[in-house]
């Protein structure tokens, strides 16, 4: 699917909702595409909100809007008629003739804000990013780790406008605080002159990341710590840690120069990098030197390892139950769940999974991607 098909059929979605009398023109198409380049194409609720945002749909025309939606697009997020015919929608005579001099103005449109939506020069086109995006990463080269980097981008906007689960008052239209404003009402007779507001607002996750550079690591390493990497770079609130035989801050590593630039750094300066493993000496290291100011209740700690530790399992397993308590939830990546047959059987992962909130595979980015939803508060 191109690029170009997905606009297309943007348009024409747009087209239809004027038709049932949802004021849509030609700046919120535009807002649209744009929404699209900032979103996954392959989550289909990202896909509504987004278009729902950009569209700026009234609460009178929400219903109408939520019915098109679910007949124009299905599965995740993918559009309906673009299944049915692999082709791209073309706008009708009638389409052109009702609106206007838009005809002329559509290639603004498909140029406008849809840089990841094409291929292009340093940029993976649609079907490639969904390749790669499921390309196991023990089957990386050094191309593909480059293209990687470029989509990682698009990761870092998702967590950057991720919203909380939670709501806060606002100034601003959200979701009405009942609550609140039957208090305001008694200051005005009981009469609601004024509704209190709430919404969910975005905020940045307080992380902990904790990435295993032992040998047995080696096949993934890089592409883990790229990931650590864009964490880091759109929350303050991030520390990131390597272990192998001992334990390695690397907060003040990750900054300054490119991904690969800063790769090679690690590389030469984390002790031990694809050596041996003493995951439960290095947690527990790690919970005497730094979980006390590192991490509290707000804080997601993640932990990238495939478990297999030379260490004594009851040593991990203390130093894991530690973190469980202090910490919002602990997420532990394993690349080698991208197997079918894989069971945690190593002593070292059996040991640390009863402290485990989310146990979920790493081994390509697509699998990376889906960890997003967990990190917000």
């Amino acid at each position: 699917m191109k690029g170009g098909d997905i606009v297309a059929h943007l348009v024409l979605f747009a087209r239809e909702l004027r038709r049932l009398g949802v004021a849509v023109g030609m700046k919120e198409e535009i807002d649209g595409v744009e929404a699209l380049t900032l979103i996954d194409l392959l989550d289909r609720e990202e896909v509504e909100i987004g278009l729902r945002s950009a569209f700026r749909i009234r609460p009178d025309d929400r219903a109408q809007f939520d019915a098109l939606f679910a007949e124009w697009w299905v599965g995740k997020g993918v559009p309906r008629k673009l299944i049915e015919t692999d082709k791209p929608a073309q706008p009708s005579s009638t389409a052109r003739e009702s609106s206007g001099s838009r005809e002329s103005r559509d290639p603004v449109l498909q140029d406008a804000g849809t840089e990841e939506l094409r291929s292009g020069e340093g940029n993976p086109g649609y079907s490639d990013r969904v390749l790669l995006r499921r390309k196991p990463f023990d089957e990386y080269d050094g191309d593909d780790l480059k293209a990687m980097i470029v989509l990682m981008r698009r990761l870092k906007l998702r967590l950057a406008t991720r919203r909380s689960r939670r709501l806060v008052a606002t100034r601003g239209r959200g979701v009405v605080d009942l609550r609140r404003s039957l208090r305001r009402a008694t200051e005005t007779g009981g009469d609601l002159v004024r509704l209190a507001w709430r919404k969910r607002p975005v905020e940045e996750p307080r992380l902990v990341l904790l990435c295993d550079t032992s040998g047995s690591m080696d096949s993934y390493t890089r592409f883990l710590l790229s990931f650590v990497l864009s964490l880091t770079r759109v929350t303050r609130k991030a520390e990131a840690f390597a272990f192998n035989t001992e334990l390695t801050r690397l907060t003040e590593l990750l900054s300054g120069g490119d991904v690969l630039r800063i790769l090679g750094r690690l590389a030469e300066r984390v002790p031990d990098w694809s050596g041996g493993t003493r995951i439960g000496g290095c947690l527990a290291d790690f919970v005497g030197r730094f979980q006390r100011t590192l991490v509290d209740t707000r804080t997601v700690v993640i932990i990238l390892s495939d478990g297999l530790d030379c260490g004594e399992p009851e040593e991990l397993a203390r130093a894991m139950r530690s973190i469980q308590r202090a910490a919002r939830r602990v997420i532990w990546l394993n690349p080698l769940m991208g197997d079918s047959r894989y069971r945690p059987l190593a002593r070292g992962m059996a040991a640390a999974l009863p402290y485990v909130d989310h146990f979920e595979t790493a081994h390509n980015l697509e699998s990376l991607e889906r960890i997003i939803p967990l990190l917000a508060a």
